[in-house]
């Protein structure tokens, strides 16, 4: 048993696990005969576009094959995403390793400059993410991967500041096309109420991999290696990023029905699972422009877009500015690197902790709201306290506020959009807006408010605030329009959802049955 099932969340009641041209034995197994449903007037043929009758899938066999998906699809797009925040973040670490002497840092703001660059090229390049849905996975993931790879090993070479911005642009451009989309991908492979954990799991990687750059830099920065110390940094956490392209081109799976590591039985339940998510299990290749325009004008849409700005102004500028304000506090340049992995490695484990109980109680709104106010509290503590022991506390809040937050508003959007192409919109329209707030983040540390910098701190603290009352606003109005579904079809389930082959009706779906969740 893994960690992934042993939350021991059930199913909702579902209406059928059809596939077209396979029949499913009670357990779970593929008689390779016609497909037969079985309702209250006796069998019936079903084909294309017909509806069906409930016909379940066996539930071992369908923890089996959630088990085999759980090994081997989340850990693999997080290794790859602990990668790419890596390659982000450890400029942070560099500037206190040499790199501010080296490439003559300190002049003006380019610093900053280069922290914006990569945001710019991440915020143009963002209509990236529907590309998960017209090119197969594998081969997109493996592009990404690879460009973002060579951006970041060759920081190590560049011996201007316009070398670095260049390398900085292009890292920007690459890892656009990776990270926003994957908790889209994880969509197509499992159900709505699985589907917080995964993502959860995935976006871990953010807070171990600062907690890795940190315990790395320490270890490099400590050394007396026969280059600078910054460049070594680039080549040591860069040059594993293309090690791995070749890794995800082979064995990232484009869909359930791809996936070399199932049997065919196992395609045949997970392709059942496709059916009743969406009512067909074809989910590459192609976007409805009509899903497209009501997912831009949904509400919901843009309050998660609006979270995710503020969860960014912190998210952004903690990983690359902790070393400096731990240095001063007070601390040397090697122990300030040492001294930023335990926060992170805190936010590591509350990010898969919350997320997992967001996914048991469906209550992800309140998860949200209190995540929110722990991270506005730590940031208030930093801001406002010179006692280094009690500021040196409020980065451990900061970090389990900020993380877990985000982790969690990624599949609220993901969960309260009706169709693949609007759940798509609705991540693209998230990291649009969204990613902008590391442009603000960036920006409100200048040197000169050092060593405290209490305006910074007290505008992430706004933020954060700010972001728990839009979660509560939100709540409420989702709140309100499943009380409209209610009394519109009566209470869930009351009604059976009539699920058609290769109509897109399906749970997840709009649909009698269709609620929001808190």
């Amino acid at each position: 048993m893994s960690i992934f099932s042993s939350s021991k969340v059930n199913p909702p009641p579902t209406s059928t696990d059809y596939v077209e041209g396979a029949d499913l034995a009670p357990n779970g197994v593929s008689t390779g005969q016609g497909i037969e449903h079985f309702g209250a007037e006796g069998t019936e043929k079903a084909g294309v576009g017909q509806p069906h009758r409930p016909h379940h899938v066996d539930a071992e066999a369908e923890k089996r094959v959630v088990r085999k998906l759980d090994w081997r699809v989340p850990p693999l797009v997080a290794a790859l995403y602990l990668l790419a925040f890596l390659d982000r973040s450890n400029i942070g670490n560099a500037r206190i390793a040499g790199m501010t002497k080296d490439l003559k840092l300190g002049r003006g703001n380019r610093y900053t400059w280069l922290l914006n660059i990569f945001y710019i090229s991440y915020i143009i390049f963002e209509v990236f993410v529907i590309m998960w849905k017209i090119v197969p996975p594998h081969m997109w993931a493996a592009f990404c991967v690879l460009g973002w790879g060579l951006a970041a090993t060759l920081q190590a070479t560049t011996t201007t500041w316009a070398g670095e911005m260049a390398c900085r642009f292009f890292l920007g451009f690459f890892e656009a096309g990776y990270g926003p989309g994957i908790p889209y991908l994880l969509s197509f492979f499992y159900l709505r109420h699985e589907l917080g954990l995964r993502i959860g799991l995935f976006f871990s990687a953010a807070p171990l991999a600062t907690t890795f750059a940190g315990a790395l830099a320490y270890g490099i920065t400590s050394g007396h290696a026969h280059i600078a110390s910054w460049r070594l940094l680039f080549l040591v956490e860069g040059l594993p990023t293309l090690v791995m392209a070749p890794i995800a081109y082979f064995f990232l799976p484009d869909t359930t029905e791809k996936a070399r590591f199932l049997t065919e039985d196992e395609k045949v339940i997970a392709k059942a699972r496709g059916v009743r998510q969406v009512g067909d299990s074809v989910r590459v290749g192609g976007i409805d422009w009509k899903d497209v325009g009501l997912a831009l004008l949904d509400i919901k849409c843009w309050f998660t877009a609006l979270m995710y700005f503020s969860c960014n102004v912190s998210f952004s500028s903690l990983p690359v500015f902790l070393p400096t304000i731990l240095k001063e506090m007070g601390f040397s340049a090697i122990d300030s690197q040492g001294l930023t992995a335990p926060p992170y490695f805190l936010a590591f484990l509350i990010t898969i902790f919350s997320t997992w109980v967001a996914d048991r109680t469906q209550q992800r709104g309140y998860t949200i709201v209190l995540l929110s106010i722990v991270g506005g509290v730590g940031y208030v503590i930093l801001a406002a306290t010179e006692v280094v022991g009690a500021r040196y506390f409020g980065v451990y809040l900061a970090a389990a506020g900020i993380f877990p937050c985000i982790a969690n508003i990624l599949p609220w959007v993901l969960n309260n959009q009706g169709s693949d192409t609007r759940r798509g919109v609705g991540i693209a329209l998230l990291n649009l807006i969204g990613q902008c707030g590391p442009l603000l983040g960036t920006n409100i540390y200048p040197s000169k408010d050092g060593p405290r910098y209490v305006k910074g701190l007290s505008v992430c603290a706004a933020f954060m605030f700010f972001n728990g009352f839009l979660a509560i606003s939100l709540r409420t109005l989702l709140a309100w329009e499943n009380k409209k579904l209610d009394q519109k079809y009566g209470p869930k389930g009351a009604q059976e959802d009539v699920i058609e082959f290769g109509t897109g009706i399906g749970e997840e779906n709009y649909g009698a049955n269709y609620r929001y969740v808190l």
